[in-house]
């Protein structure tokens, strides 16, 4: 059998992607992504989902939900997201939604707008030609993702556990499923220090960036590459006038623990850090975090379900854990039959070089509407 073989084009595929690209939708900015989600929700309702969205919550923007199932009970759930990285202005200034032979480029061609329009093209696809699954099929798409999911992480673990499957279109990895993802940690680190002029050359001025400096090169020394366990600060800011000692530092620092092992170490680490000045304060704020997910029993069965599929396309995929977060997580570390980086191929994620390949779109759009065929005759 040829899974749905001479059903998808490439062109009409990355057509697709592209007007969703073209729609601008950083995670700070709730009435962008809300945009993102009214389009998304129209396609998904002109298929004959049932739509549903919770109202957004901390500032982010909403959760919509799209059922193409009337049946009750545990079915698949398709988990993905469209915040991005890049900011309202990113079309016009650095990364234009433009094609240069076998590439895509554009915010969110592969992290993970590409991903979602594939899985929701791959299931239209479906019903063009033999109506809809049996199997209850959800979308939930989220509008947090890329700060940790910080609003949405109950609504996502509720979900999972009401379903069999969970499948997340995330980038692809070459030659792999995604089977499991690290743990993430994210921290505020804030120092407080004394004013004084910063032109005096003594003083009782206590420079909180000063300070802020010297523990980011403590933090980030932590890391060590080979065990993937790394700590890394992203936002750095503080002070208000050069001509002032500054007496606020607020820094972002993200963490990567590939075990249990590595997990605790993280949390000794920062839970042990002391200011190098004693007369500047620090205090350390624990922010979202994202369990660590491995391959358990359930998603090891999904995995070779995939697999077979991925054979009858003409694709040899392993599997693997992987760092570089997502939603998944969540459903994996609660023993939810997980299946991860079923997304588009490509390469620049989260810089002004993300881009898709239009030659993958095709295999990757066979692999996910043929694994839902599958997944629809498994769910009990």
């Amino acid at each position: 059998m040829r899974v749905f073989e001479n059903t998808f084009n490439a062109e009409e595929i990355a057509a697709g992607i592209a007007e969703w690209v073209s729609i601008e939708s950083p995670s700070f900015d709730a009435a962008a992504v809300n945009h993102m989600m009214d389009v998304a929700a129209e396609k998904m309702q002109s298929l004959g989902a049932t739509i549903d969205r919770t109202p957004g919550s901390g500032g982010y923007g909403d959760v919509l939900r799209a059922r193409f199932s009337c049946e009750e009970g545990p079915g698949i759930l398709i988990l993905g997201h469209l915040d991005t990285v890049h900011l309202v202005g990113t079309l016009a200034s650095s990364l234009p939604v433009k094609r240069d032979g076998d590439r895509l480029y554009g915010p969110g061609t592969v992290d993970m707008k590409g991903g979602v329009y594939l899985a929701v093209h791959a299931l239209e696809k479906i019903i063009e030609i033999q109506g809809r699954l049996s199997a209850p099929i959800t979308f939930m798409l989220i509008p947090d993702e890329e700060v940790g999911s910080p609003s949405t992480r109950t609504l996502i673990e509720a979900e999972a556990k009401a379903n069999q499957y969970v499948l997340v279109p995330e980038p692809a990895k070459p030659g792999k499923f995604v089977t499991g993802r690290h743990a993430f940690l994210r921290y505020k680190l804030h120092t407080y220090g004394r004013p004084a002029h910063a032109g005096v050359a003594k003083g009782a001025g206590k420079s909180a960036i000063t300070v802020m400096a010297q523990l980011i090169a403590e933090v980030e020394g932590y890391s060590d590459i080979e065990r993937e366990m790394t700590f890394r600060v992203g936002v750095v800011n503080g002070g208000d006038f050069v001509n002032v000692i500054p007496t606020e530092c607020h820094a972002e620092l993200l963490c990567v623990a590939p075990t249990s092992d590595a997990f605790a170490e993280v949390q000794r680490l920062i839970g042990n850090l002391v200011s190098p000045d004693p007369d500047v304060r620090l205090e350390v704020e624990e922010g979202p975090v994202r369990p660590l997910f491995t391959m358990h029993e359930k998603s090891e069965e999904l995995y070779k379900v995939a697999r077979g599929v991925a054979r009858e396309v003409g694709l040899d995929l392993g599997s693997g854990q992987f760092g570089g977060g997502s939603d998944g997580n969540f459903c994996g570390a609660l023993g939810v039959a997980t299946l991860d980086g079923l997304g588009v191929c490509g390469a620049g994620i989260h810089t002004k070089q993300e881009h898709l390949l239009v030659s993958s779109l095709v295999p990757r759009a066979r692999l996910f509407a043929g694994l839902l065929v599958e997944l629809a005759k498994r769910v009990a």
